[in-house]
């Protein structure tokens, strides 16, 4: 096949999965969110502080590093697989005798043996880098995504079974493992490869210097995410993490969806002509305005239907999370874009350039909790959080520019299109949520007529990109009739 075919195969998948998924994890969510209490949250959202951490270190950046090699060989994967094993045995057992100062810190005993079962996961999830990472390089996502549904149905199905049955904050520590356990058993069973028992010190030398990279990057970027829950969990109170936590779930589900897409379809792709500038530049250029196309509309829409939206899912039991959802869709845009020019950082690889983005974009992370914590108001954290992914997403495009030596204005043109359009459709929308009262009537007006400015808005500038999307649709809807 084509790098053009094997790419439209990879981010078909990689779109199927992600939106399957969400699909399973919203409507899961959405029971969990009514059955289990705000604590049950914030006593869960503790825990994911360290079982983030965890997880970094247990992948160390090598797989990203083995995403960033041309050729990797067999020996390559065994020996990151080998030494994923071992990293992630020894921090299980670290966090397992850390549990008692884990419960201290937020004032709950409960998290003592809840810690030591959570944390399992990370070792658990550890066993399927390789797997993913194999099939993701060859572009073959189609076992990465049928593994990610049926594991998100079943350890959705277990985790409503356990919080209908009254085990409260226990039924997303299961689900947590389930998930993990049928996750990498299905990649296991259907990516058709086993390690041998062999370690090259050669291999881990070679992509020690990418992996290291991102190791340092990823722990940065982790610090400066989860310092928002450990600070609200530790001397806020564990009810308030819980309300953090779902507008922070809900938000994300955007944002980590297309960025996984991007990550999983677009860095092999870029990998193979890290050599070539002019294909670089012109397969950059095409996802830039791509990835414009896609997250600005569903962002904005989102933040402009974020009141309906929980009312229609939840009543009124988490308005408090409302403002900071809306507020948090706003940032997670300057996310997603942030982590493309990561992407490409990457797949050129400038690890200098890589550390150096993730090291501003900490400092002003934390200039911005400093400088909204003595609030004591989470609406305020949240605006400190947004306003510092704006101020590194401007820095983002000025250090990849330089590093790729290519003009910042070149990527900041392609953008604007689609800034325009999905603004005047999200000011539209919001007005017309003003016409009637219910939630549901709410969400389908502003979802129709929001679709269709943006749409109008793009065909009368004739921006390619929607004609190629209403060309694509045209041909699909073809084929579905000839069947």
């Amino acid at each position: 096949m084509s790098l053009k075919s094997r790419t439209a195969r990879s981010v078909k998948w990689s779109t199927i999965d992600r939106l399957s998924s969400q699909v399973i994890y919203a409507a899961v969510g959405v029971v969990l969110a009514n059955e289990l209490s705000k604590e049950d949250f914030g006593l869960v959202g503790a825990l994911t502080i360290f079982q983030a951490f965890a997880m970094i270190f247990v992948d160390s950046g090598f797989g990203a590093a083995l995403l960033q090699k041309k050729e990797p060989e067999e020996k390559d994967y065994s020996t990151v697989f080998w030494f994923n094993l071992i990293v992630s045995l020894g921090i299980y057992a670290v966090l397992f005798f850390c549990a008692p100062l884990i419960a201290d810190i937020f004032h709950d005993g409960r998290l003592l043996t809840m810690s030591r079962v959570m944390f399992a996961a990370f070792v658990i999830n550890g066993l399927g880098i390789i797997q993913t990472n194999r099939l993701t390089k060859t572009m073959n996502m189609r076992p990465v995504a049928m593994a990610n549904i049926v594991a998100l149905a079943v350890s959705g199905l277990l985790g409503i079974g356990l919080a209908l049955g009254g085990f409260g904050a226990w039924a997303l520590v299961w689900q947590t493992i389930s998930i993990a356990a049928v996750k990498t058993l299905l990649l296991w069973i259907t990516g058709r490869w086993w390690p041998s028992l062999h370690f090259s010190k050669a291999t881990f030398r070679d992509i020690r210097r990418v992996g290291g990279s991102v190791l340092t990057s990823s722990v940065l970027n982790t610090a400066c995410l989860q310092v928002y829950n450990f600070v609200i969990g530790a001397f806020y109170s564990l009810p308030l993490l819980g309300v953090y936590t779902q507008a922070d779930r809900w938000s994300k589900m955007g944002s980590a969806s297309i960025s996984q897409i991007m990550m999983s379809s677009f860095v092999p792709v870029l990998s193979k002509v890290q050599d070539a500038k002019d294909d670089f530049v012109r397969y950059m250029k095409r996802i830039n305005r791509f990835t414009a196309f896609i997250v600005f509309p569903f962002m904005l829409w989102l933040t402009a239907a974020g009141a309906p939206l929980f009312h229609f899912l939840f009543g009124n039991k988490w308005d408090e999370a409302i403002p900071l959802f809306q507020i948090l869709m706003v940032r997670g845009i300057f996310l997603v874009l942030t982590a493309f020019y990561n992407n490409l950082l990457l797949a050129k690889g400038k690890a200098r350039a890589m550390i150096a983005l993730e090291v501003v974009k900490d400092a002003i992370i934390v200039a911005a909790l400093f400088s909204t914590v003595w609030t004591f108001s989470l609406e305020w954290l949240v605006w400190g959080q947004l306003f510092a992914s704006l101020a590194t997403w401007i820095i983002s495009v000025a250090l990849t520019c330089r590093s790729l030596k290519i003009e910042s204005r070149d990527l900041l043109l392609d953008l604007l299109p689609f800034f325009g359009a999905s603004t005047a459709m999200c000011i539209g929308c919001w007005v017309l949520g003003f016409v009637v009262a219910s939630p549901i009537l709410q969400l389908l007006i502003e979802f129709f007529a929001g679709a269709a400015i943006y749409m109008l808005l793009l065909r009368m500038r004739g921006v390619s990109e929607m004609t190629e999307a209403l060309n694509f649709s045209k041909n699909f809807l073809s084929k579905l009739k000839l069947r």
